[in-house]
Protein backbone atom coordinates (compact mmCIF):
# COMPACT_ATOMS: atom_id res chain seq x y z
CA UNK A 1 0.00 0.00 0.00
CA UNK A 2 1.89 2.97 -1.34
CA UNK A 3 1.95 5.96 1.03
CA UNK A 4 0.86 3.78 3.96
CA UNK A 5 3.34 0.93 4.43
CA UNK A 6 6.13 3.50 4.53
CA UNK A 7 4.75 4.78 7.82
CA UNK A 8 4.45 1.31 9.35
CA UNK A 9 7.89 -0.06 8.50
CA UNK A 10 8.86 -2.34 11.45
CA UNK A 11 12.62 -1.86 10.99
CA UNK A 12 12.31 1.92 11.08
CA UNK A 13 10.05 1.61 14.11
CA UNK A 14 12.66 -0.50 15.95
CA UNK A 15 15.32 2.08 15.11
CA UNK A 16 13.21 4.93 16.50
CA UNK A 17 12.33 3.00 19.66
CA UNK A 18 15.97 2.08 20.26
CA UNK A 19 16.90 5.71 19.80
CA UNK A 20 14.40 6.67 22.51
CA UNK A 21 15.68 3.94 24.82
CA UNK A 22 19.25 5.17 24.50
CA UNK A 23 18.33 8.63 25.72
CA UNK A 24 19.21 9.42 29.30
CA UNK A 25 16.42 11.28 31.05
CA UNK A 26 16.98 13.18 34.24
CA UNK A 27 13.20 13.28 34.76
CA UNK A 28 10.01 11.69 33.50
CA UNK A 29 8.54 13.00 30.25
CA UNK A 30 4.76 13.26 30.54
CA UNK A 31 3.41 13.80 27.04
CA UNK A 32 -0.26 14.46 26.38
CA UNK A 33 -1.96 13.58 23.13
CA UNK A 34 -4.92 15.91 22.71
CA UNK A 35 -6.57 14.05 19.88
CA UNK A 36 -8.85 11.03 20.22
CA UNK A 37 -7.58 9.59 16.94
CA UNK A 38 -4.04 9.74 18.34
CA UNK A 39 -5.22 7.91 21.46
CA UNK A 40 -6.69 5.08 19.40
CA UNK A 41 -3.67 4.97 17.05
CA UNK A 42 -1.28 4.67 20.02
CA UNK A 43 -3.28 1.78 21.47
CA UNK A 44 -3.73 0.04 18.13
CA UNK A 45 -0.01 0.09 17.39
CA UNK A 46 0.99 -0.92 20.94
CA UNK A 47 3.35 2.01 21.38
CA UNK A 48 2.73 2.44 25.11
CA UNK A 49 4.29 -0.93 25.85
CA UNK A 50 7.31 -0.28 23.63
CA UNK A 51 8.38 3.10 24.98
CA UNK A 52 10.90 3.53 27.84
CA UNK A 53 9.20 3.66 31.22
CA UNK A 54 10.13 7.29 31.75
CA UNK A 55 8.11 8.38 28.73
CA UNK A 56 4.48 8.52 29.84
CA UNK A 57 1.68 9.08 27.36
CA UNK A 58 -1.40 10.80 28.79
CA UNK A 59 -4.71 10.99 26.97
CA UNK A 60 -6.32 14.42 27.00
CA UNK A 61 -9.58 16.11 25.98
CA UNK A 62 -9.31 15.41 22.27
CA UNK A 63 -12.53 13.52 21.69
CA UNK A 64 -15.32 15.94 20.67
CA UNK A 65 -18.12 13.69 21.91
CA UNK A 66 -16.40 13.14 25.25
CA UNK A 67 -15.89 16.82 26.06
CA UNK A 68 -19.49 17.77 25.24
CA UNK A 69 -20.98 18.91 28.54
CA UNK A 70 -24.00 17.21 30.06
CA UNK A 71 -25.97 20.43 29.74
CA UNK A 72 -25.50 20.39 25.96
CA UNK A 73 -26.64 16.77 25.81
CA UNK A 74 -29.69 17.72 27.88
CA UNK A 75 -30.55 20.63 25.57
CA UNK A 76 -30.24 18.33 22.54
CA UNK A 77 -32.61 15.89 24.24
CA UNK A 78 -35.06 18.74 24.96
CA UNK A 79 -34.96 19.77 21.30
CA UNK A 80 -35.65 16.17 20.22
CA UNK A 81 -38.74 16.16 22.46
CA UNK A 82 -40.32 19.16 20.72
CA UNK A 83 -43.13 18.44 18.26
CA UNK A 84 -42.28 18.95 14.61
CA UNK A 85 -38.52 18.89 15.24
CA UNK A 86 -36.05 16.59 13.48
CA UNK A 87 -32.63 16.22 15.12
CA UNK A 88 -29.64 15.43 12.93
CA UNK A 89 -26.16 14.73 14.24
CA UNK A 90 -23.19 12.36 14.14
CA UNK A 91 -23.68 8.77 15.29
CA UNK A 92 -21.37 8.83 18.32
CA UNK A 93 -23.44 11.48 20.05
CA UNK A 94 -26.67 9.45 20.12
CA UNK A 95 -25.70 7.10 22.94
CA UNK A 96 -24.04 9.67 25.20
CA UNK A 97 -26.16 9.77 28.37
CA UNK A 98 -27.33 13.14 29.61
CA UNK A 99 -28.83 13.84 33.01
CA UNK A 100 -31.86 11.63 32.46
CA UNK A 101 -31.98 10.58 28.81
CA UNK A 102 -30.07 10.45 25.54
CA UNK A 103 -30.87 11.06 21.89
CA UNK A 104 -30.85 7.29 21.42
CA UNK A 105 -33.49 6.85 24.13
CA UNK A 106 -35.60 9.65 22.71
CA UNK A 107 -35.46 8.06 19.28
CA UNK A 108 -36.64 4.76 20.76
CA UNK A 109 -39.61 6.69 22.19
CA UNK A 110 -40.52 8.01 18.75
CA UNK A 111 -38.53 11.24 18.38
CA UNK A 112 -37.24 11.97 14.88
CA UNK A 113 -33.47 11.68 15.45
CA UNK A 114 -31.33 10.95 12.41
CA UNK A 115 -27.65 10.14 11.99
CA UNK A 116 -25.89 12.10 9.25
CA UNK A 117 -22.35 11.92 7.92
CA UNK A 118 -22.05 15.62 7.31
CA UNK A 119 -23.87 18.86 8.02
CA UNK A 120 -24.88 19.28 4.38
CA UNK A 121 -26.94 16.08 4.77
CA UNK A 122 -28.93 17.96 7.40
CA UNK A 123 -29.48 20.83 4.95
CA UNK A 124 -30.78 18.33 2.39
CA UNK A 125 -33.19 16.84 4.93
CA UNK A 126 -34.47 20.33 5.73
CA UNK A 127 -35.01 21.00 2.02
CA UNK A 128 -36.88 17.71 1.57
CA UNK A 129 -39.07 18.24 4.66
CA UNK A 130 -40.21 21.87 4.70
CA UNK A 131 -42.95 21.00 7.19
CA UNK A 132 -40.39 20.18 9.93
CA UNK A 133 -37.79 22.18 11.81
CA UNK A 134 -34.46 20.41 11.20
CA UNK A 135 -31.78 21.02 13.85
CA UNK A 136 -28.19 19.94 13.32
CA UNK A 137 -26.46 19.29 16.65
CA UNK A 138 -22.93 20.40 15.84
CA UNK A 139 -20.07 19.05 17.92
CA UNK A 140 -16.37 18.92 17.21
CA UNK A 141 -13.32 21.12 17.03
CA UNK A 142 -11.88 23.40 14.36
CA UNK A 143 -11.88 20.42 11.97
CA UNK A 144 -15.65 20.17 11.63
CA UNK A 145 -16.61 23.79 12.28
CA UNK A 146 -15.88 24.90 8.66
CA UNK A 147 -18.25 22.28 7.26
CA UNK A 148 -21.01 23.44 9.60
CA UNK A 149 -20.32 27.04 8.66
CA UNK A 150 -20.65 26.01 5.00
CA UNK A 151 -23.99 24.35 5.81
CA UNK A 152 -25.30 27.58 7.33
CA UNK A 153 -24.25 29.54 4.28
CA UNK A 154 -25.80 26.92 1.97
CA UNK A 155 -29.09 26.98 3.88
CA UNK A 156 -29.12 30.77 3.63
CA UNK A 157 -28.45 30.67 -0.11
CA UNK A 158 -31.32 28.22 -0.57
CA UNK A 159 -33.67 30.31 1.53
CA UNK A 160 -34.36 27.53 4.03
CA UNK A 161 -36.31 28.75 7.02
CA UNK A 162 -36.50 25.36 8.73
CA UNK A 163 -32.79 24.67 9.28
CA UNK A 164 -30.79 25.63 12.35
CA UNK A 165 -27.65 24.57 14.22
CA UNK A 166 -27.26 23.82 17.91
CA UNK A 167 -23.60 24.68 18.20
CA UNK A 168 -21.50 22.84 20.76
CA UNK A 169 -18.24 23.35 18.84
CA UNK A 170 -15.04 23.86 20.76
CA UNK A 171 -11.59 25.33 20.21
CA UNK A 172 -8.53 23.33 21.27
CA UNK A 173 -5.84 25.95 22.10
CA UNK A 174 -7.91 27.47 24.97
CA UNK A 175 -8.32 23.97 26.44
CA UNK A 176 -4.54 23.46 26.30
CA UNK A 177 -4.06 26.66 28.28
CA UNK A 178 -6.65 25.52 30.84
CA UNK A 179 -4.83 22.20 31.27
CA UNK A 180 -1.50 23.92 31.82
CA UNK A 181 -3.00 26.18 34.48
CA UNK A 182 -4.45 23.23 36.42
CA UNK A 183 -2.53 22.46 39.60
CA UNK A 184 -3.07 18.70 39.56
CA UNK A 185 -1.64 17.95 36.13
CA UNK A 186 2.00 18.10 35.09
CA UNK A 187 2.61 18.08 31.33
CA UNK A 188 6.03 18.24 29.72
CA UNK A 189 4.92 18.31 26.10
CA UNK A 190 1.94 18.17 23.76
CA UNK A 191 1.45 15.76 20.88
CA UNK A 192 -0.67 18.19 18.89
CA UNK A 193 -3.58 16.98 16.78
CA UNK A 194 -2.99 16.39 13.10
CA UNK A 195 -6.60 16.88 11.97
CA UNK A 196 -7.28 20.14 13.81
CA UNK A 197 -3.89 21.48 12.81
CA UNK A 198 -4.70 21.17 9.11
CA UNK A 199 -7.17 24.01 9.75
CA UNK A 200 -5.56 26.14 12.47
CA UNK A 201 -1.97 25.50 11.39
CA UNK A 202 1.09 24.83 13.53
CA UNK A 203 1.23 28.55 14.29
CA UNK A 204 -1.78 28.16 16.62
CA UNK A 205 0.44 26.61 19.30
CA UNK A 206 3.02 29.38 19.38
CA UNK A 207 1.11 31.21 22.11
CA UNK A 208 1.14 28.07 24.29
CA UNK A 209 4.89 27.72 23.81
CA UNK A 210 5.57 31.40 24.45
CA UNK A 211 3.43 31.65 27.59
CA UNK A 212 4.03 28.26 29.20
CA UNK A 213 7.40 27.07 27.83
CA UNK A 214 5.90 23.71 26.82
CA UNK A 215 7.12 21.93 23.65
CA UNK A 216 4.44 21.27 21.04
CA UNK A 217 4.85 18.88 18.10
CA UNK A 218 2.14 18.45 15.45
CA UNK A 219 2.09 14.75 14.65
CA UNK A 220 0.50 12.38 12.14
CA UNK A 221 -1.39 9.19 12.92
CA UNK A 222 0.75 6.31 11.69
CA UNK A 223 3.14 4.49 14.07
CA UNK A 224 6.25 6.08 12.61
CA UNK A 225 4.61 9.51 12.73
CA UNK A 226 3.94 9.09 16.42
CA UNK A 227 7.38 7.69 17.23
CA UNK A 228 9.09 10.49 15.37
CA UNK A 229 6.84 13.09 17.03
CA UNK A 230 7.57 11.65 20.47
CA UNK A 231 11.27 11.72 19.67
CA UNK A 232 11.05 15.37 18.65
CA UNK A 233 9.34 16.22 21.94
CA UNK A 234 11.88 14.30 24.02
CA UNK A 235 14.73 16.01 22.22
CA UNK A 236 13.31 19.41 23.12
CA UNK A 237 12.74 18.41 26.74
CA UNK A 238 16.28 17.06 27.07
CA UNK A 239 17.81 20.20 25.62
CA UNK A 240 15.61 22.55 27.64
CA UNK A 241 13.91 23.97 24.56
CA UNK A 242 10.25 24.80 24.00
CA UNK A 243 9.27 25.23 20.38
CA UNK A 244 6.49 24.47 17.94
CA UNK A 245 7.63 21.68 15.62
CA UNK A 246 5.74 20.04 12.79
CA UNK A 247 6.28 16.33 12.17
CA UNK A 248 3.14 16.18 9.96
CA UNK A 249 4.31 18.49 7.20
CA UNK A 250 2.75 16.36 4.48
CA UNK A 251 -0.66 17.59 5.70
CA UNK A 252 -0.14 20.57 8.01
CA UNK A 253 1.34 23.93 7.15
CA UNK A 254 2.41 26.71 9.48
CA UNK A 255 -0.59 28.93 8.65
CA UNK A 256 -3.16 26.12 8.19
CA UNK A 257 -6.19 26.38 5.92
CA UNK A 258 -6.75 30.11 5.70
CA UNK A 259 -9.99 29.78 3.70
CA UNK A 260 -11.49 27.41 6.29
CA UNK A 261 -10.49 29.72 9.13
CA UNK A 262 -12.13 32.68 7.37
CA UNK A 263 -15.31 30.65 6.92
CA UNK A 264 -15.39 29.82 10.65
CA UNK A 265 -14.84 33.46 11.48
CA UNK A 266 -17.61 34.56 9.11
CA UNK A 267 -20.28 32.38 10.71
CA UNK A 268 -19.10 31.88 14.31
CA UNK A 269 -17.68 33.95 17.13
CA UNK A 270 -15.77 32.68 20.22
CA UNK A 271 -17.69 32.45 23.49
CA UNK A 272 -17.06 31.08 26.97
CA UNK A 273 -17.93 27.39 26.91
CA UNK A 274 -18.39 24.52 29.36
CA UNK A 275 -16.23 21.42 28.80
CA UNK A 276 -16.89 18.13 30.52
CA UNK A 277 -14.22 17.77 33.19
CA UNK A 278 -12.66 21.16 32.55
CA UNK A 279 -15.52 23.50 33.43
CA UNK A 280 -16.01 26.85 31.76
CA UNK A 281 -13.07 27.91 29.60
CA UNK A 282 -13.02 31.51 28.32
CA UNK A 283 -13.53 31.91 24.55
CA UNK A 284 -13.28 28.17 23.94
CA UNK A 285 -16.63 27.64 22.19
CA UNK A 286 -18.23 28.82 18.96
CA UNK A 287 -21.57 30.66 18.76
CA UNK A 288 -23.33 31.67 15.55
CA UNK A 289 -22.85 35.38 14.91
CA UNK A 290 -25.74 37.84 15.05
CA UNK A 291 -25.82 38.20 11.27
CA UNK A 292 -26.68 34.49 10.95
CA UNK A 293 -28.75 34.25 14.13
CA UNK A 294 -31.84 32.90 12.29
CA UNK A 295 -29.87 29.65 11.89
CA UNK A 296 -29.04 29.41 15.60
CA UNK A 297 -31.23 26.81 17.31
CA UNK A 298 -30.56 28.48 20.64
CA UNK A 299 -32.27 31.61 19.33
CA UNK A 300 -35.00 29.88 17.36
CA UNK A 301 -36.23 27.78 20.28
CA UNK A 302 -36.96 29.05 23.78
CA UNK A 303 -35.05 26.49 25.78
CA UNK A 304 -35.93 26.27 29.48
CA UNK A 305 -33.35 26.13 32.24
CA UNK A 306 -32.36 22.50 32.73
CA UNK A 307 -31.19 20.94 35.98
CA UNK A 308 -28.00 19.10 35.06
CA UNK A 309 -27.04 15.91 36.88
CA UNK A 310 -23.87 13.85 36.37
CA UNK A 311 -24.00 10.05 36.55
CA UNK A 312 -22.99 8.85 40.00
CA UNK A 313 -19.49 7.39 39.99
CA UNK A 314 -18.60 8.43 36.43
CA UNK A 315 -15.00 9.73 36.30
CA UNK A 316 -14.94 10.82 32.64
CA UNK A 317 -14.03 14.36 33.65
CA UNK A 318 -10.85 13.22 35.40
CA UNK A 319 -9.97 10.88 32.53
CA UNK A 320 -10.31 13.79 30.09
CA UNK A 321 -7.96 15.91 32.21
CA UNK A 322 -5.40 13.13 32.27
CA UNK A 323 -5.29 12.88 36.07
CA UNK A 324 -6.49 9.27 36.09
CA UNK A 325 -6.71 6.35 33.70
CA UNK A 326 -9.94 4.48 32.91
CA UNK A 327 -9.04 1.34 34.93
CA UNK A 328 -8.88 3.56 38.03
CA UNK A 329 -12.59 4.34 37.64
CA UNK A 330 -14.79 2.06 39.74
CA UNK A 331 -17.31 1.67 36.91
CA UNK A 332 -14.81 0.64 34.22
CA UNK A 333 -15.53 -2.83 32.78
CA UNK A 334 -17.89 -3.56 35.69
CA UNK A 335 -21.02 -1.57 34.95
CA UNK A 336 -19.63 0.74 32.26
CA UNK A 337 -19.00 -1.05 28.96
CA UNK A 338 -19.38 -0.16 25.26
CA UNK A 339 -22.69 -2.04 25.34
CA UNK A 340 -23.94 -0.06 28.36
CA UNK A 341 -21.85 3.11 28.66
CA UNK A 342 -22.27 5.35 31.69
CA UNK A 343 -20.13 8.15 30.32
CA UNK A 344 -19.07 9.57 26.95
CA UNK A 345 -15.48 8.30 27.11
CA UNK A 346 -16.85 4.76 26.79
CA UNK A 347 -19.34 5.68 24.05
CA UNK A 348 -17.18 7.32 21.44
CA UNK A 349 -14.93 5.44 19.04
CA UNK A 350 -12.26 8.00 19.96
CA UNK A 351 -12.93 7.89 23.71
CA UNK A 352 -10.13 6.98 26.09
CA UNK A 353 -12.24 4.51 28.08
CA UNK A 354 -13.39 2.80 24.89
CA UNK A 355 -9.77 2.54 23.72
CA UNK A 356 -8.64 1.04 27.05
CA UNK A 357 -11.57 -1.39 26.91
CA UNK A 358 -10.75 -2.60 23.40
CA UNK A 359 -6.97 -2.68 23.47
CA UNK A 360 -5.78 -3.24 27.06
Amino acid sequence: MKYLDEYRDPELARTLIESLRRRRFDRDARLMEICGTHTVAIFRSGLRQLLPARIQLISGPGCPVCVTANEDIDRSVWLAQQPGVTITTFGDLLRVPGSSSSLHVERSKGADVRIVYGSLDAVRIAREHPDRQVVFVGIGFETTAPTVAAAVRTAAAQGLENFSVFSAHKLLPPAMRALLEAEDLKINGFICPGHVSTVIGACAYQEVVDNYRIPCVVTGFEPLDLLQGIGMLVEQIESGKAEVANQYRRAVSWEGNVAARRLIDEIFEPVDCTWRGLGVIPRSGLRIRERWREFDAGSRFSMPAIQVREHAGCRCGEVLRGVMTPPECGLFRKVCTPQDPKGPCMVSSEGTCGAYYRFS
